[in-house]
């Protein structure tokens, strides 16, 4: 099944590795990004750029437009400060939400963290604020009615994947390839049985196919 996607964060980490997979297995793609300098890098990859600033931009319904599935796979990224979980983790996420109801796009697949099930009430500096942004943004999407997926790995590497995965509702704090999550959500996209489902990822001895089917 062929499927048209559009990734926020296109040009992120996940985000060239999801859409360099998904353009492999036969999909189209489009990658949301904010830089025109980066749109050489998706071209590269057979992802379409679409410049798009979820935090500055009040229509992101247009970028979007005609699409089967959306990834939230953005974030501020280690290092921005408090007011930017808020803005791009929390208020990019649900900016997409808006823009997925509006133009009657059903699927939507958010990469959310391994601590937004019970983030800190107060406190915890920048990552606090990063787990409870993301907290409400997955919330927010369960609350949208859209045939959602909230996945939420553990602790990023840049690793060469494993294509073996652990994953369940709660799993020990552990480490996982980014590309071992991008095929986790490239295998998420196609699979009707993982809509509606929030599980931990981290790296495990499940083929990664095998450990999608079995949510």
């Amino acid at each position: 099944m062929e499927i048209e996607v559009a990734i926020a964060g296109g040009h992120g980490k996940i985000g060239l590795l999801l859409g360099k997979l998904l353009v492999e297995q036969g999909h189209t793609v489009l990658g949301l990004i904010r830089n025109p300098d980066q749109e050489d890098d998706l071209h590269a990859i057979g992802v379409e750029p679409v410049l798009c600033d979820l935090e500055a931009d009040d229509d992101v319904g247009e970028a979007v437009a005609g699409v089967d599935a959306v990834v939230f796979a953005a974030g501020a990224g280690a290092g921005s400060g408090v007011e930017r979980k808020r803005t791009m983790d929390l208020g990019g996420a649900v900016k997409l939400i808006e823009a997925a109801r509006e133009k009657g796009i059903g699927r939507y697949v958010i990469v959310s963290s391994m601590g937004a099930a019970d983030p800190p009430a107060e406190g915890g500096d920048a990552f606090g604020e990063y787990l409870r942004a993301k907290a409400a943004a997955d919330r927010a999407l369960v609350e949208s009615g859209l045939d959602y997926t909230i996945v939420r790995p553990g602790m990023l590497t840049d690793e060469p994947p494993t294509g073996r995965v652990e994953i369940g509702s709660r799993v020990e704090r552990a480490e996982v390839p980014r590309a071992d999550v991008a095929a986790v959500l490239a295998a998420v996209l196609v699979a009707p049985n993982t809509i509606g489902e929030t599980f931990e990822l981290i790296s495990g001895e499940t083929p990664i196919g095998d450990a999608v089917a079995a949510l």
